[in-house]
């Protein structure tokens, strides 16, 4: 697993799951004017070198959406044992954690491929790649009061480019692979599932005589909350084998049987989590020591479960804080600065 420094955006799709690298640096935006970027990564499978030379004014935008998908990631994860943390100064960013077929390995794969579709949707939509545009074939009849206009956000290139590039290495007849395309695909499909009808008035004084809609992907933070949802309510599955002509084939099953059985917007997983309580390098748990608790939280933000029963400390923290604000006509706002003394909890 070495990918050169420069690429390592796009690592998450080049190399097999156990180096799963999502290093973003400030040299993502460099990519794709490089002439030989392609040639240049190592470990592209042949469907990927082609892809990445056929496309390459858009692979920006793929390392733009890993990028934003980590980001979702850590945000989403913030108050939970595992924060979806990454480290410094390594290819494997989330470390092994994504080693093993959990919920996590689940979350990341389906919020980076939805990340990258979003990525490369909006990139399209806002002229930045000449392969692409708006979408025209999803319009139909105009609703009562308003009419199509403006650039409809073409999601469905944006899934194939994340469909083709990111599931060419999950071709093996294995559990890993297959879970793998699963929940790659659950991600794309949560934009088209949260596409939403955006509209501009036009007239005089903002009368809206004439009203121009388009379909839009939603903020990406509605994505984050709907696949956290999933996370939440993921399938466990149980691996099954399989005689075929090609060999022998993995294939998953849900686990229990008296639950309803996932679709294909669910995620799935077939290992249980490690509890993330305490630092283990075979796992990668960073384990919960100094991390800040709610203490007033029954959840699992909350002291007691954060901090898995060992207890927490407080300390008091100054910070200063603008305070006193007062509108000026017109049209300033100045403000005074305050000390405010908080208390902060974190576990033993």
């Amino acid at each position: 697993c070495d990918c050169i420094s420069l690429n390592k955006e796009l690592c998450v799709w080049m190399k097999p799951i156990n180096c799963l690298s999502l290093a973003v640096g400030h040299q993502y935006s460099s990519l794709g004017t490089q002439p030989i970027l392609c040639g240049s990564i190592p470990g592209l499978v042949p469907k990927q070198l082609r892809f990445c030379r056929n496309y390459v004014e858009i692979m920006p935008s793929v390392a733009e959406g890993v990028k934003i998908g980590i980001q979702e990631c850590q945000h989403q994860f913030r108050g939970r044992r595992w924060n979806c943390t990454t480290v410094n100064d390594n290819l494997a960013i989330f470390g092994p954690v994504l080693d093993k077929a959990t919920r996590e390995s689940a979350f990341v794969h389906a919020i980076a491929s939805a990340g990258v579709a979003f990525a490369v949707t909006r990139a399209c939509a806002e002229g930045s790649a000449t392969i692409c545009g708006c979408d025209t074939r999803h319009k139909g009849p105009p609703g009562e009061g308003w009419k199509w206009g403006g650039c409809s956000e073409d999601v469905e290139f944006g899934s194939m480019v994340s469909r083709e590039f990111a599931d060419a290495r999950e071709n093996r007849p294995d559990a890993r692979s297959a879970m793998n395309r699963h929940n790659n695909e659950a991600g794309r499909m949560s934009l088209n599932d949260n596409m939403f009808l955006k509209c501009k008035c036009h007239g005089l004084s903002g009368s809206c005589e004439v009203k121009t809609c388009w379909w839009s992907q939603p903020d990406f933070r509605v994505i984050g909350d709907y696949m956290k949802d999933k996370y939440d309510s993921a399938s466990e599955m149980v691996v099954e084998k399989h005689k075929e002509s090609r060999g022998w084939v993995e294939t998953l099953r849900p686990k229990y049987n008296y639950f309803k059985p996932p679709t294909e917007r669910d995620l799935v997983y077939y290992e249980s989590s490690p509890n993330f309580c305490d630092p283990n390098p075979e796992t990668g748990s960073f384990g919960t020591r100094d991390r800040i608790c709610n203490l007033t939280s029954h959840g699992i933000d909350g002291c007691d479960l954060l901090c898995c029963g060992r207890g927490h400390n407080t300390r008091t923290e100054k910070r200063k804080e603008k305070c006193h604000c007062i509108f000026h006509w017109c049209c300033y706002v100045s403000c005074q600065e305050c000390v405010r003394v908080y208390d902060v909890h974190t576990c033993k």
